[in-house]
C-alpha cells in the first residue's frame, strides 16, 4: 500500500473553523478499515515539542511537559474500502499551529507534519457554561450570552433533499430557534410511522437511515446493522446539516440513540453496552463531528428505557474523553436528573410534560442542583409537543390539548424559574413537525417562542434569579437582580404590585403574544409598594403579560 497525506484546507483559516488533512491509501489491503487502522494527530503552538504516545480516548497524546499545550485528535475512515481517511483540527485561538499525523496499520506507522495559521474572525465559537453565572450559557469565542430556545426534529437526517433541509433550518433561524435536537441513529417506527404521528415514508422523507452499514437499507423495521462499519454517505449528509446549521447560528444537539430499545432498527442487542463496538461508534462520531463548533452531545434519549445508570456514567466520561474540544455533554432522562454531581455532565435535562413540568418543577430542579454545591444549567427538554397525544397511548385517558399557546405559556414558566426549554411543532398534518422539523407558513407556534427570545435578549437576564419576594401577587413570578433588573410574568392580565429598593427605573410592559413593547415610563421608588397598571387588564383579562423594570441613572 502507498500512503499519502494532503491538506485539503487553505493554510490560513478562521478560529473555530476546521483544518483538514486527507490520507489517501492506494490499493488498500484492509478487511475492515474501520477496525484495523488508527489515525491519530495532535496540534499546538508552533514551538511546542511533539511526542506521540497513544490515542485520544485512551489517554492524552504527548509528554507530561507539553500535553497542556497540545491537543490530541482522532482521525476517521471516510470510505467503505479504506482508500480515504481524514483528520480535522479546530483552533480556538489565533496563532501559528504545528500538527503531526500518524497512520497506523499492522505495526507500521506513516507520519506527516504540517503548519497552519488561525486568525480572529469574530466567530462565536463553542457553547460553554458561564463560569460567572453557571445556571446559564455563554459563547466561548465572543463572551456573548446564549438564550437557549430549543426545538426537536429527531428525524431531520431523514429528509431526502439537502435543499429541503436548508429550508427547514432557514425557517427555524427566522423564528429565532438556536438549538435543534436530532438523533444520530434512527428511532422507533411502527407500521412505517413514529410515535403514533401520521408521518410516513414519502418522496421527501424516509426513516431508513442510520450511522452503520445496513444489510437491508430500505427496511426501517429491521435494517440488519453491521455495527463494525459505518455508512459514509449518511455521515457526510450529517456533516452538511451541521455545517449549514452553523451558518444559521443553530446548535445541533446530537443524540447518540433515540428509542434504542426497538429491536432491529437500533442496535440494542448487537452493541454490547460499553463494549468495543459501542465505543467505536462514540469515538467515530467525535472524530468526525467534534471539529464543528456548533454541537453538543446527548448520550441517549430516555436512557432508563435502554441503559442502566452505570452505563450513562461510563459512556459520559468516555465521550468526554473522545472530544478534544470539550463540547457540552448531557443525557436525557425523565423526572429527575441523576448526574448533577458527575464531572462529565455539563447541564441537566429533564422530561416532564404539561403543568407538572412548569414553573414549580423546574424551580425545584434548580434549587436541588444548587444544594449539591455544583451549579449547572437546567433544561426541560420535553414538556410537550404541539397537539401531540391528546389521548394517552390509546388508553382512553385524555390529556389537556397541547396547543401552541399552551406550550408558549409553559415555556415562559420554565424561563421564569431561571431554566431553559425545548419543545416541538405540530406533526398531525403529516409534514413532520417535531418528528423531522418540516413546517410551513400555516404553523405559528414558533412565532410565540421567538417573542420570548426577543424579550429576554433585551436585558441582562442571566444576572437575575427567581425571587417572588418583591411581588404582592401569588399568581405571578419574578426574576430579579435586586435593585437593577426585575422581570415579572403574569399568566393573566392584572395590575402588579412590587416593593423595590429606592431609585428610578425604566418600566416597560410587554405583550408576549405579539412581541410588542409598550411605551417606556420612568418611575421612582421610595422602598414602598409600587402599583403597575396592566395596559390591557380590562380588555383581555385572560391574556398573559410581562413587566420589565431596569435601573435608570435618570433621577
Amino acid at each position: 500500500m502507498n500512503i499519502s497525506f494532503k491538506p485539503v484546507t487553505e493554510s490560513t483559516i478562521d478560529m473555530y473553523n476546521r483544518y483538514e488533512v486527507a490520507v489517501h491509501v492506494e490499493h488498500p489491503a484492509f478487511r475492515n478499515p474501520f477496525t484495523e487502522v488508527e489515525l491519530i494527530g495532535q496540534f499546538g503552538e508552533d514551538e511546542a515539542p511533539f511526542t506521540f504516545t497513544h490515542g485520544l480516548a485512551d489517554g492524552l497524546l504527548g509528554t507530561a511537559e507539553n500535553r497542556d499545550r497540545l491537543i490530541p485528535v482522532d482521525g476517521f475512515c471516510d470510505s467503505e474500502d479504506g482508500s480515504l481517511f481524514r483528520i480535522r483540527f479546530m483552533p480556538r485561538s489565533a496563532g501559528r499551529y504545528r500538527y503531526t499525523v500518524a497512520f497506523k496499520f499492522q505495526g507500521k506507522t506513516w507520519s506527516y507534519e504540517g503548519y497552519f495559521e488561525a486568525k480572529h474572525a469574530g466567530d462565536r465559537g463553542i457553547l460553554r457554561v458561564d463560569q460567572a453565572f453557571p445556571s446559564h450559557f455563554v459563547w466561548e469565542g465572543t463572551g456573548e450570552h446564549y438564550f437557549y430556545n430549543g426545538m426537536t426534529a429527531y428525524h431531520l437526517p431523514g429528509i431526502r433533499e439537502d435543499d429541503e433541509i436548508k429550508r427547514i433550518l432557514d425557517r427555524f433561524h427566522r423564528n429565532r430557534v438556536n438549538r435543534l435536537r436530532i438523533g444520530l441513529s434512527s428511532s422507533r417506527v411502527r407500521n412505517a410511522m413514529a410515535w403514533f404521528e401520521p408521518v410516513y415514508e414519502s418522496e421527501a422523507f424516509t426513516f431508513c437511515y442510520g450511522p452503520w452499514a445496513a444489510e437491508r437499507p430500505d427496511d426501517a423495521e429491521n435494517p440488519g446493522w453491521d455495527v463494525t462499519r459505518f455508512d459514509i454517505a449518511y455521515w457526510n449528509k450529517l456533516e452538511r446539516i451541521i455545517d449549514y446549521a452553523r451558518r444559521q447560528n443553530i446548535v445541533i444537539s446530537l443524540i447518540m440513540y433515540v428509542d434504542a430499545y426497538r429491536q432491529g432498527a437500533d442496535p440494542y442487542g448487537k452493541l454490547q453496552m460499553g463494549g468495543q463496538d459501542e465505543q467505536r461508534y462514540f469515538r467515530y462520531a467525535a472524530a468526525r463531528l467534534a471539529a464543528f463548533s456548533n454541537i453538543t452531545w446527548d448520550l441517549t434519549n430516555e436512557y432508563r428505557l435502554i441503559r442502566p445508570h452505570a452505563w450513562v456514567e461510563r459512556m459520559g466520561y468516555y465521550l468526554k474523553a473522545c472530544d478534544p474540544y470539550g463540547h457540552l455533554v448531557t443525557c436525557h432522562g425523565h423526572g429527575t436528573f441523576e448526574f448533577g454531581r458527575s464531572g462529565w455532565a455539563d447541564f441537566a435535562v429533564y422530561q416532564s410534560w404539561d403543568e407538572s413540568g412548569g414553573y414549580a418543577y423546574m424551580l425545584h430542579n434548580r434549587e436541588r442542583q444548587q444544594s449539591t454545591g455544583r451549579i449547572i444549567p437546567q433544561v426541560n427538554e420535553e414538556f410537550g409537543y404541539e397537539d401531540h397525544y391528546p389521548t394517552a397511548w390509546g388508553e382512553g385517558k385524555v390529556y389537556p390539548m397541547r396547543s401552541g399557546d399552551t406550550l408558549r405559556r409553559r415555556a415562559w414558566e420554565i424561563y421564569m424559574a431561571g431554566c431553559y426549554q425545548t419543545s416541538g411543532e405540530y406533526a398531525g398534518n403529516g409534514q413532520g413537525g417535531w418528528v423531522n422539523g418540516r413546517g410551513d407558513g400555516t404553523m405559528h407556534m414558533l412565532e410565540g417562542f421567538a417573542h420570548i427570545v426577543t424579550f429576554f435578549e433585551s436585558c441582562e437576564w442571566w444576572r437575575t434569579t427567581p425571587d417572588n419576594s418583591p411581588l404582592g401577587q401569588r399568581d405571578a413570578c419574578c426574576l430579579a437582580d435586586e435593585g437593577e433588573l426585575y422581570i415579572v410574568y403574569t399568566p393573566v392580565a392584572q395590575d402588579l404590585e412590587l416593593r423595590l429598593p429606592a431609585g428610578s427605573y425604566e418600566m416597560n410592559w410587554y405583550n408576549p403574544r405579539t412581541g410588542r413593547f409598550y411605551e417606556p415610563q420612568l418611575i421612582l421608588s421610595e422602598e414602598r409598594p409600587v402599583l403597575f397598571r396592566c395596559p390591557e387588564a380590562t380588555n383581555a383579562p385572560d391574556d398573559d403579560f410581562v413587566l420589565r423594570l431596569i435601573r435608570s441613572e435618570t433621577e
